[in-house]
């Protein structure tokens, strides 16, 4: 008879800091266009602050907001914290990293939109979060499509659009606007929309393209007119 082998698996480790689930169990979203959207956005916002040491980006984490008590915790879709340092992280605790993250965006569906609006807006207000937006991506929920709210004191104020139509975020120095059939974040200091990094590496290879044509057709111009002038000796 062969010899079995027999594994002993380590017993689950019983600290403190592990009574604070890295997971709620429910799915990053609702379906795949929400999925698509908020990658999308998280890549364009995560590249956009890249050149940011101490920003930090990430998105359905589970955030504890009161030590010593699991329960109360909440999972934003993608948010923003400056200061804390790019660390890697596998929950969020406020009281450890002594602040709560700036901005918070959340994606509205049919099952989230009557939260979106009422217990986050409570409770983003009362951790202290400065910004929260809200972005209906089926269009059929919210009062209007994008919402932004600013903290005053600790309550939120709807933030009003520009007359642009975007919606100003302080805390990113950018605008959030309504697309034809998505959301657009757009950068007002160098008047160009955010891109992901491989908007952004499309965006420079058709600018090279296009540059290369241009010298391409300028000496084939030229070339041209040295010839018609040979041609008149």
């Amino acid at each position: 008879m062969g010899h079995r082998n027999t594994f002993t698996l380590p017993s689950a480790p019983t600290e403190i800091a592990d009574l604070y689930p890295e997971s709620d169990g429910k799915p990053m979203a609702e379906t795949e266009r929400h999925f698509r959207e908020l990658l999308k956005n998280f890549n364009r916002i995560e590249n956009h602050l890249a050149h940011i040491p101490d920003a930090y980006v990430l998105g359905d984490m589970m955030m504890y907001y009161e030590e010593g008590n699991p329960r109360k915790s909440i999972s934003p879709d993608i948010f923003v914290a400056f200061g804390i340092g790019r660390k890697e992280r596998r929950i969020y605790k406020i009281w450890e990293e002594g602040k709560p993250p700036d901005f918070v965006l959340e994606f509205a569906s049919k099952g989230t939109y009557r939260k979106d609006l009422t217990r986050k807006v409570e409770l983003y207000a009362a951790i202290g979060i400065p910004e929260y937006f809200v972005y209906d991506v089926d269009r059929r929920y919210l009062p209007r499509p994008l919402m932004g709210f600013r903290l005053i004191g600790d309550t939120y104020v709807e933030i009003a659009p520009l007359a642009t139509g975007g919606i100003p975020a302080v805390t990113l120095g950018l605008e959030f606007h309504l697309l034809d059939d998505s959301l657009g974040i757009y950068d007002p200091e160098s008047a160009d929309w955010v891109k992901t990094a491989a908007e952004a590496a499309e965006t420079r290879a058709k600018q090279e393209a296009d540059a290369r044509k241009q010298a391409e057709s300028e000496v084939a111009r030229l070339q041209a007119e040295l010839e018609r002038l040979k041609a008149r000796r």
